[in-house]
């Protein structure tokens, strides 16, 4: 995120689907939302047919999607396109483009659709007088499964500390420059491009924007990742830690509030961090309900092999067990790298990153509304993490603060979250695992 960028005006008007389209030569476009789970869902439709979809949206079956609140019985969920978020990708398929979609049912917006609680979000953030501003950084692993076990796709990165190694990076150069140059043809300003700490684990970095532009650029950014990877016989994974002995993947989310295009974390600050007290506040309501949080930025599993983590290869794991802040120092949950910005990293390559941003940002302003302080640096009564999915779901649902950002559009989303969540868990749990047959199998 830089230090020095300022949100450009919006523009008066925008384009419609229709004109967007025609300036682009598009022939065909994804509609696409996500569900709750953060799975992407799409049809594809002929540009013959972009009036329609721009008028009348393009009906889907919400229980056959998924995580969307709905039963067999249910009404179609109506995807409407956001024609601001019309994103052309040639590089993808030649005429090929996509567009973002908020799921409506019978004419009102669908409370369970994440887009949705996002929007709601920030319009309360506005009516308090606030803009959020937030950058993303999406880890993720090149794999190969074709040797029926999971491995690295680069058979050469094998090194026992592969961060930023120029030889594993260059190996890598067509995949990571096509991303790059994918992204910037779309005005993401991506900046650089990065091995990260595990092997076979990669991140490209792209500039900050307002919370809904960055929540739509995650949600593409995984989608070109994985059809660009697979272009070359690669799996791109967001799978929060895929191998047991290596650092797993983050979504580290860089948060700030501004106003009138001035932003409002940089200050005159005794602790030396240069917040003013307004982020202080903000800091100190994500740290509160921290526990909570975990459930819906951490929402897998495996999300708890990464935060439980002790040791790796390289020798970090790079993933908060602890409620902390600091600093420019990457073992805290919120880290300060600088006075504009906090940076959450609780959340992982699992997330939906409309609720990850929804949840945090509401969690922050309650720390606003109460002028909350999180206190001194290194205080020693921060809350452990929770330590499974079903322990983030226990604090979930006995947290008002994030249910009610989960419900923000309408009630029962955080309680089917969290049944689902916890279904999942059980599921797993009802799973007998190599470990167990190797742990038990003679033992007795």
């Amino acid at each position: 995120m830089s230090d020095t960028a300022t949100v450009s005006a919006l523009p008066t008007s925008t384009p419609s689907l229709t004109e967007l389209a025609r300036e682009s030569e598009t022939t065909f476009v994804l509609a696409l939302f996500t569900t709750l789970s953060g799975k992407p869902c799409a049809k594809l439709v002929p540009v013959q047919a972009i009036g329609r979809l721009e008028r009348d949206g393009v009906g889907f079956a919400g229980y056959a999607a998924g995580m969307m609140g709905q039963e067999p019985r249910d009404p179609d969920l109506i995807a409407l396109p956001d024609p601001a978020s019309f994103t052309p990708i040639p590089f993808v398929r030649p005429g090929l483009a996509l567009v973002h979609c908020t799921p409506h049912v019978e004419g009102e917006p669908w409370p369970f659709a994440p887009r949705v609680i996002l929007q709601r979000t920030l319009a309360r953030a506005a009516a308090l007088g606030y803009a959020v501003n937030v950058g993303a950084e999406i880890e993720y692993f090149l794999v190969d499964r074709a040797s029926g076990r999971l491995a690295t796709a680069d058979a050469a990165d094998v090194s026992a500390q592969p961060c930023y190694d120029a030889r594993d990076v260059t190996r890598m150069y067509d995949h990571l420059t096509e991303v790059s140059a994918a992204m910037n043809a779309l005005g993401w300003g991506n900046y650089a491009s990065d091995h990260e700490d595990g092997n076979g684990q990669f991140e490209q970095n792209f500039d900050y924007a307002d919370a809904m532009t960055t929540a739509d650029r995650v949600i593409t950014a995984r989608y070109l990742l994985s059809v660009l990877a697979e272009k070359r016989g690669m799996t791109a994974t967001f799978m929060p830690k895929p191998f047991t002995d290596r650092t797993g993947s983050g979504m580290h989310l860089h948060l700030s509030l501004w106003r009138d295009d001035a932003p409002l974390f940089p200050g005159a600050d005794p602790q030396g961090l240069g917040l003013s007290p307004l982020a202080y506040s903000f800091l100190a309501g994500i740290l509160d309900h921290a526990c909570a949080l975990q459930g819906v930025i951490a929402p897998t599993v495996n999300s708890y092999k990464r935060t439980g983590a002790t040791s790796t290869t390289s020798g970090a794991t790079w993933s908060p067990r602890r409620a902390t802040y600091g600093g420019n120092d990457r073992t805290h949950f919120l880290r300060v790298p600088d006075g504009n910005r906090v940076e959450l990293r609780g959340a992982d390559g699992s997330a939906n990153p409309y609720l990850a941003a929804a949840a945090t940002i509401a969690a922050g302003l309650d720390g606003v509304e109460r002028a909350a302080h999180p206190g001194p640096l290194g205080a020693s009564a921060a809350a452990d993490l929770p330590m499974t999915l079903v322990h983030a779901m226990d604090a979930l649902e006995a947290d008002p603060v994030l249910t009610a950002a989960l419900d923000i559009a309408g009630p029962g989303v955080a309680a089917y979250f969290a049944q689902a969540k916890r279904a999942e868990f059980f599921a797993w749990h009802n799973t007998v695992s190599d470990w167990e047959i190797d742990t038990y199998l003679t033992a007795f």
